[in-house]
């Protein structure tokens, strides 16, 4: 019994040195490694030019020969079907940039073509937001919508979140993630460089769980349910106080 004891109160003062070291290692939330600051960020203050994207649904318009007017959708090869000209690339292009080509390839049958390409919904504007928000989803991406209106649309900030360490994950040019630090607590504020980011299609916004939050589910997991000593219960929390000297 003796034994037992001594057992059970190494495994206390063990458990609490952990979560010591813990707690000195997590002054504040981590950050990705090779994130870029907000303030280093591409420029996002003009509107973005639209780009077709499979899963795109476009209206293909001709003024002189409207028995040729089409609703098509951009397949996942990036690709749609048309009448007289068969397949034709179209993801990756501007509306503005189909229309030319499909002018071009018309030419060739018709003696005046007059094309109107129009984006009739916006299949690939999504974002997605998670993390220590109060309603992780996908969304969809309207006009001008800041990396703050994101995530007030999805519910806000938990009482666990660090928002000052929130990162944005966007693929770069050749579609390699590029991670950026934002301070978001901040831009409430008005204040850091991420008060007037604007996001782009396919952005994930991630905010981590602060250095406290990450202390009690410490204390919860390895205090709590591995070593079970008397007096804690199973809804316990736990605030912390910072020690002077």
């Amino acid at each position: 019994m003796k034994l037992a004891r001594i057992n059970s109160n190494l495994l206390v003062i063990v458990a609490v040195s952990a979560l010591l070291g813990l707690l000195s290692a997590c002054t504040s939330a981590p950050v990705v490694q090779n994130a870029i600051p907000a303030s280093q960020a591409p420029a996002t203050q003009q509107p973005l030019k639209y780009i077709i994207q499979p899963g795109d649904q476009l209206d293909i318009k001709f003024f002189y020969n409207p028995e040729l007017n089409e609703g098509v959708t951009v397949r996942p090869d990036g690709k749609i079907s048309l009448q007289l000209v068969d397949d034709v690339q179209a993801a990756g292009l501007e509306p503005s940039q189909l229309d030319d080509i499909l002018t071009e390839k018309y030419s060739r049958e018709l003696k005046k073509p007059l094309i109107t390409v129009i984006v009739r919904s916006f299949k690939g504007q999504r974002i997605y937001v998670g993390g220590e928000v109060n309603n992780q989803q996908e969304m969809t991406l309207p006009s001008g919508m800041t990396v703050l209106q994101a995530v007030f649309q999805a519910g806000g900030f938990k009482e666990t979140a660090s928002p000052e360490n929130t990162i944005l994950i966007r693929l770069g040019p050749n579609r390699e993630p590029i991670p950026i630090q934002i301070d978001l607590k901040g831009a409430m504020y008005g204040q850091g460089g991420g008060t007037n980011l604007l996001l782009q299609p396919n952005d994930i916004v991630y905010i981590p769980k602060s250095a406290i939050a990450e202390a009690n589910k410490f204390v919860n997991q390895y205090i709590e349910k591995l070593i079970l000593f008397r007096g804690f219960s199973a809804g316990a929390t736990y605030q912390w106080t910072k020690v002077v000297d």
